[in-house]
């Protein structure tokens, strides 16, 4: 006999198990980052469900559904194609309902998603992302095989599901309606299944038919060609790999209903990360890449509208999944997404952190033992030369300086002229021109002339560039 329990209950938060934990998940203003914004800026915070992302929702309601429907039987296996967080909340109801679980992702995943399917029992296969939707060795094609070939196995099919916008209409929408009081007018959400905003719109516009819905679409994905052609992947256009997880698709998957969709925003993969970088730097909230996405398309997006909007965006995911990507710097610039900040400052800039800016030049006419005493005093080892119409000549450099001074080939060599002992100019770069750009002339050559104007107006030499890293 199980001995008795506490009754669940939703205002005390108890649950017979973690899944009465799914939903439900807060509402809030993002005070900092949108503070520029006409309008309040709300964020639906997904990932406080308890497999960490917006897809617990929809692992319930298909695992149910197929349960009624006689589809999945005691002992059975649960096969989707995932980028991982709709695996995760499959993983928890087979967990507790005793069903075994086999996920398919692309490549491009995180190991973190991989890892933690694994910790939830599942088996895990990783495919190519870089092929073709209807191509055998895509994640969707393997899915749909290993199904086939499993006795006992429902392929969940978030992709062609109706069970997915539905956990949407029944749950996301009316919480976003109850939690803004009815005043919501723009909701932005991140565009992959299309289950969300499917879901979302439909029972929003059936509150209020004037509450807007924003697709965010990534560079590389298709979908927003797709919307704009009605439906139909305009002839030769096709998806590129991109960065982002969990956003995009390369074809147009059933569970969309574009009639929802009132507007999308396109934004890349350094403007996700970027955005999710700030979100949590400058408002605590730890989401994951799409979050980013759907956070840059909703900052875009709302500076366009008018006073008396209220707007919500829907982040998707947890950043926990993505500390080895875009939350690492290495990655971030390994892949071009993050600059070291000494390789965005100009030449100007490094120019004047010099303890002497100006340029200290000579004439091909000085004699040597003058040059020498310019650079004592400036304490420089070497000196462009400019002629009468101060274009550089070339470069006067300390050790010829010295090998001609030691020959003794010469009476009074100090008096001579150094006109014979120019060595060509370095490479001339405008002052304007970022340090990072400038790195491989200066490593060729030892030296750069900055210029203003096509005149020069100082030298950087390497040890001047390592001060100026090093402050």
């Amino acid at each position: 006999m199980t001995p008795q329990g506490l009754p669940e209950s939703k205002e005390l938060r108890v649950y017979d198990s973690i899944m009465g934990a799914i939903g439900n998940t807060p509402l809030v203003r993002l005070s900092k980052l949108a503070k520029q914004l006409p309008v309040p800026l709300y964020a639906k915070v997904e990932f406080i469900n308890p497999g960490g992302s917006v897809k617990d929702r929809i692992g319930v309601t298909i695992i149910d559904s197929a349960e009624q429907q006689g589809l999945l039987k005691p002992g059975g296996t649960v096969v989707e194609a995932t980028s991982g967080n709709t695996g995760v909340g499959l993983a928890i109801v087979c967990a507790i309902r005793g069903y075994k679980s086999v996920f398919v992702m692309p490549d491009k995943m995180s190991q973190e998603k991989i890892q933690l399917l694994r910790a939830f029992g599942a088996k895990v296969v990783i495919t190519p992302t870089a092929v073709a939707p209807e191509d055998p060795r895509s994640y969707y094609r393997v899915a749909e095989r290993l199904a086939k070939e499993t006795p006992n196995a429902i392929l969940a099919n978030q992709y062609h599901n109706p069970d997915n916008p539905r956990s949407h209409y029944e749950t996301t929408g009316p919480e976003i309606w109850e939690q803004t009081g009815g005043k919501v007018t723009d909701v932005i959400i991140g565009m992959g299944t299309g289950g969300t905003y499917s879901g979302v719109g439909k029972y929003l516009k059936e509150q209020n038919p004037k509450v807007r819905i924003v697709g965010v679409d990534v560079e590389g994905s298709i979908l927003k060609e797709i919307w704009e052609n009605h439906g139909q992947i305009p002839e030769g256009v096709e998806a590129i790999t991109y960065k982002v997880e969990g956003i995009g698709e390369d074809f147009l998957p059933s569970t969309s209903d574009l009639s929802q969709l009132d507007a999308i925003v396109r934004v890349n993969d350094k403007e996700s990360f970027t955005w999710a970088r700030r979100l949590v730097a400058e408002e605590g909230i730890f989401a994951g890449g799409s979050a980013g996405s759907a956070l840059a398309g909703a900052m875009r997006y709302c500076a366009g509208l008018e006073a008396g909007s209220l707007a919500v965006v829907l982040l998707p995911d947890s950043g926990s999944r993505y500390l080895s990507k875009f939350f690492d710097d290495k990655w971030m610039r390994e892949n071009g997404f993050l600059e070291s900040e000494w390789s965005e400052a100009s030449l100007r800039e490094a120019l004047a952190a010099k303890n002497i800016s100006q340029l200290i030049a000579a004439s091909a006419q000085d004699t040597i033992s003058a040059v020498v005493a310019q650079m004592k005093e400036y304490g420089i080892s070497q000196l462009p030369v400019l002629n009468a119409e101060e274009d550089v000549a070339g470069l006067v450099r300390e050790g010829d300086l010295l090998t001609f001074l030691l020959d003794g080939k010469n009476e009074r060599p100090g008096e001579q002229p150094i006109e014979s002992l120019l060595q060509p100019a370095p490479p001339s770069l405008s002052a304007e021109m970022v340090l990072g750009d400038a790195m491989s002339e200066l490593l060729t050559h030892g030296a750069i002339l900055v210029t203003d104007g096509g005149k020069p107006i100082g030298i950087l030499t390497k040890i001047d560039v390592l001060d100026f890293i090093q402050r």
